[in-house]
């Protein structure tokens, strides 16, 4: 159930004054209501609405655990990447150090790119900061739910890549120039 009709955006000018949000209430009238939030909340990130408000605990825990363990494989893959890179200039002789940084990156961004890449949660970031939360509106009708921001993630997926295949050619330059 959407806050603002069917999800349907507004015009530009009406867009910047009420964000597009989307609620998923705590309402159990079947058997299935769990896949049935899962369903609702599968289609506001489709749509790819501005807020959306999970209600359901136990969506919202799994939801925000999913966030913050690709969150967590993202940033991991990054810096291991450039810690791989770094390592190739400070310790020149010890290929060890670099390679091993190397493997965690490439390990990280591969599993992210099966895994999370396709899912179009990772688009969304939980909300926790106070000050933020009081802009989205409707929110005070709930006791304790989960706030997802729709943020674009573009810049982070090619820093991630870039920062691993970086780390993957200085390694592998440095190891065809140990072994010839």
């Amino acid at each position: 159930m959407s806050a603002f009709g069917d999800g349907k955006r507004l015009s530009p000018i009406d867009e910047l004054k009420s964000p597009i949000v989307h609620l998923i209430r705590e309402i159990y009238e079947t058997d299935d209501a769990h896949e049935h939030f899962i369903a609702e909340l599968d289609k506001a990130l489709i749509e790819k609405v501005d807020y959306i408000i999970i209600e359901p605990n136990k969506l919202g825990d799994e939801t925000a655990r999913w966030i913050l363990v690709g969150n967590c494989l993202s940033k991991t893959s990054i810096v291991t990447g450039l810690a791989s890179i770094a390592a190739n200039y400070l310790w020149p002789r010890n290929i060890f150090i670099s390679g091993s940084f190397c493997v965690v990156s490439f390990f990280c961004t591969g599993l992210y790119a099966l895994s999370w890449d396709i899912d179009p949660c990772v688009q969304y970031q939980v909300e926790t900061n106070p000050k933020k939360l009081s802009k989205v509106p409707i929110l005070k009708d709930f006791s304790s739910p989960i706030v997802l921001v729709y943020k674009s993630n573009t810049k982070i997926k090619c820093l991630q890549r870039i920062s691993c295949m970086l780390a993957l050619g200085y390694c592998g330059y440095r190891l065809y120039d140990t072994l010839k």
